[in-house]
């Protein structure tokens, strides 16, 4: 339909291969999806993980409009600077302030201005700050700014990923969980207006855990030693959601996960 934009959002990209994969096949795949838009969470997206410029720059010219990340993308000090001058790498919103990068930026797409956001959870993780409060700062300084308004929280607490959408689904008209590199089955639209899925999943080696070599993983666990967690070989899955959504009032009208 004319009045509808379509947004599909890919879960963490795990590892060079998985660039290298998302390179040769997101434009065939926009094309054949009829995508408007793609948001990717890249902070594993480099070699052990983090993100580089090498890696942003290839998932850019492989077809992501915006790349938003998490508690890794600091491991890279290399990207800092690139992360001030490319808006369209975000870092967490309720990261301190002084911190290098962006946690929002408004990209003009198809005659549509979209607000895309980050956030990364408390529970369990690295940030301090409020993501409720650092998304409503976000909107206030963006007002008028924008048609349509995304937000990825990088988090481990599903009821903290849920807690958080609801909060602010009356403004936002998708909003997707990353980090737990598990896709759930709850693609939804809440309060019949913004679409939601507590997690992506990821884009990586579908025989691992997490998208890491199994033996790795497995090792550690048993012995509790220190273990040096490679990304895995074998065949790519990407996993995500797709979003659609209305251009004349901003509501979501569809929401489902897929993967190829």
């Amino acid at each position: 339909m004319s009045n509808c934009f379509r947004i599909l959002a890919l879960g963490d990209v795990c590892g060079p291969r998985a660039v290298e994969y998302l390179s040769k096949s997101l434009w065939s795949k926009r094309r054949e999806l009829n995508v408007d838009m793609v948001i990717a969470n890249g902070e594993n997206s480099a070699e052990p993980n983090g993100i580089d410029k090498e890696s942003a720059i290839a998932l850019f010219e492989g077809g992501v409009d915006v790349i938003t990340t998490g508690n890794h993308i600091w491991r890279k000090s290399g990207v800092f600077r690139y992360l001030d001058d490319e808006e369209r790498i975000l870092r967490p919103l309720n990261f301190p302030s002084q911190n290098p990068g962006h946690g929002a930026c408004v990209v003009k797409i198809n005659g549509y201005s979209v607000l895309v956001m980050n956030v990364m959870g408390c529970a369990y993780t690295e940030a301090d700050a409020s993501p409720f409060e650092a998304v409503e700062r976000a909107f206030l300084q963006n007002e008028g700014r924008y048609d349509l308004a995304v937000l990825d929280i990088h988090a481990e607490s599903t009821g903290e990923k849920k807690a958080i959408a609801y909060d602010f689904c009356d403004k936002l008209s998708a909003c997707f969980g990353t980090h737990t590199h598990v896709q759930t089955n709850d693609a939804q639209i809440l309060m019949e207006r913004c679409a939601y899925i507590t997690d992506l999943g990821m884009t990586g080696a579908k025989d691992s855990i997490l998208g890491v070599k199994k033996e790795a993983v497995i090792h550690k666990m048993k012995t509790k030693m220190l273990s040096r967690f490679d990304f895995a070989d074998g065949d790519i899955e990407a996993q995500g959601a797709i979003f659609d959504i209305n251009t004349d009032t901003g509501k979501a009208v569809s929401c489902q996960t897929i993967k190829f």
